[in-house]
């Protein structure tokens, strides 16, 4: 009686006060089970709480930069997105990056690939082997490349051995022995060819708005 008795004293005071506080029944204000409140307790605060929201001062939505952080790569990948078997291992880190996040995958074929972004790596160079930048600006490559990145994603333990000699001379005759062959392995042309294309492309794309490729 008394609650109903406050309230219709503030529905005096303030002719915009919630419905929700106006004529509530007694059986609303029978007590309810430990823990939960009353019905009109749970009423009170939700009015309570628009009333103050209405009057506070709205805040300001956070900056894009604010509400994400850059993504905080160990690794750089720099890969060939032409090759067919390249990609697989690709495709199998990146669904594992995701997890991690720690490496940044960089296709040097692309358009916007740039070496001076990528310790000056130009496409020549790392189409002849597998390259990787590591966030500190050293570069790695062949087998050691390999073993970075399968470690940055929880799979260390693959290369692990090739640590170790005799093993990692080994590994690392073994990839060479790939990296010189995989164009023909692959069925594309030779590297000479694919760098003559990309210069004609590079020609052409250079003569008008659009590529004409």
């Amino acid at each position: 009686m008394a609650l109903r008795v406050a309230a219709a004293a503030c529905i005096g005071r303030h002719k915009n006060a919630p419905l929700s506080l106006v004529s509530v029944p007694n059986r609303l204000l029978r007590r309810s089970p430990p823990g939960f409140g009353s019905p009109l307790q749970h009423q009170a605060g939700r009015s309570v709480r628009a009333i103050q929201g209405a009057t506070a001062e709205p805040v300001a939505p956070k900056k894009e930069d604010e509400r994400q952080s850059p993504q905080d790569w160990k690794i750089k990948m720099l890969y060939d997105g032409d090759c067919p078997l390249c990609m697989r291992e690709v495709d199998m880190l990146r669904e594992r990056n995701k997890q991690y996040g720690t490496i940044k995958f960089v296709d040097i074929g692309s358009a916007e690939y740039l070496p001076e972004e990528n310790q000056g790596l130009d496409y020549k160079t790392v189409m002849g082997r597998i390259h990787a930048v590591l966030s500190d600006g050293t570069v790695v490559t062949d087998v050691e490349a390999f073993r970075r990145l399968y470690e940055q994603v929880g799979l260390g333990w693959i290369y692990a051995i090739t640590k170790y000699e005799p093993i990692a001379t080994i590994a690392d005759a073994v990839y060479k022995v790939w990296a010189k062959y995989r164009l023909q392995v692959t069925g594309r042309p030779p590297l000479e060819e694919i760098l003559e294309a990309r210069k004609r492309k590079g020609e052409m794309c250079n003569d008008g708005d659009k590529c004409k490729m």
